[in-house]
């Protein structure tokens, strides 16, 4: 079932491009044009086979007609692209986004919002390491949370509308507010990956141990500490200088529950630190069963 008839997608890295791909397969437009602000990008587009858009060398060209319209870019850009392509947005559109951050987007979006527009925040909760028009693949969402953020005036024909598009791709939508979309991920995404970007970093920095050294005899848990540390540098700054509050409050949190672990493992306190790790083997186990993970060795990566 078509849920638009002309989609935009602007932003063809990971998402972008798996987008355009998903929402041509899965039928779910009439018609899908995309837009990069790189000519490199573009060019590397157009040449992949089954990309599943029309590539515009304009914003303009993308954008007007378009029933709705996906950012698609690190959400630090957001608001200077919404600033662009607002103007050129026809009656009735719908501007959404897939930013991981959803409170600064809002912000930074509102204010170049015509008023015969309406924004529907998303967040696709959904990606790899790999970035770029290439790493592209049009399953990504299918199995995966949706989280819509949509503002309290917003009618509710038109966040169906972009919820009907996100469960035909396969994903499970999800709607809550955008102050707790961000605690929430903060926990779930953001601090893991400041965890992975620390580890990975410190361990490259030690003076008794050789970059070959590192490489040659990482283990499991490393291995896939640098899974996570491999993500998008230009996506990640930005998320953390767009969610800093949610951020640091989760970080203080982590902070504390270290230092007791700390505690746990000096004065040699074997039964704290065995409920601690069978608390947590459970969380994965629920993670595995609600089918947002993979019991495969390696997570079948």
């Amino acid at each position: 079932m078509v849920s638009f008839d002309r989609v935009a997608i602007i932003g063809l890295g990971l998402i972008g491009s798996s987008l355009t791909r998903a929402i041509t397969d899965k039928g779910q437009a009439s018609s899908v044009f995309g837009f990069d602000g790189s000519e490199a990008v573009r060019a590397e587009a157009r040449d992949i086979k089954g990309f599943g858009a029309e590539i515009t060398d304009t914003l303009e060209e993308a954008v007007s007609n378009a029933d709705l319209v996906i950012m698609a870019v690190p959400v630090g850009a957001v608001g200077a692209l919404a600033e662009e392509l607002c103007p050129y947005l026809k009656e009735g559109a719908i501007l959404s986004d897939v930013g991981s951050v959803k409170k600064s987007i809002i912000d930074a979006v509102l204010p170049h919002l015509p008023e015969t527009c309406y924004f529907v925040p998303g967040h696709p909760v959904a990606g790899t390491e790999y970035s770029g028009p290439k790493a592209g693949f049009s399953t990504l969402f299918e199995g995966r949370w949706c989280i819509l953020t949509p503002l309290p005036n917003t009618p509710r024909s038109e966040v169906e509308k972009v919820s009907n598009l996100w469960a035909g791709l396969g994903s499970d939508v999800e709607e809550m507010d955008a102050e707790h979309h961000d605690i929430v991920l903060a926990i779930t995404s953001h601090i893991p990956h400041l965890i992975a970007y620390n580890i990975v970093g410190t361990a490259a920095d030690l003076e008794e141990v050789t970059s070959s050294e590192v490489i040659k005899y990482s283990a499991g848990g490393f291995r896939d500490f640098t899974r996570i540390a491999a993500s998008d540098p230009v996506m990640w700054r930005d998320v953390f200088m767009n969610n800093k509050d949610a951020v640091l409050e989760m970080l203080g949190r982590f902070t504390e529950d270290l230092t007791q672990l700390q505690r746990h493992i000096r004065r040699g306190d074997a039964k704290a630190l065995e409920d601690l790790f069978t608390r947590t083997r459970e969380i994965r186990r629920s993670i595995v069963e609600a089918g947002q993970e993979t019991e495969k060795p390696d997570f079948g990566r």
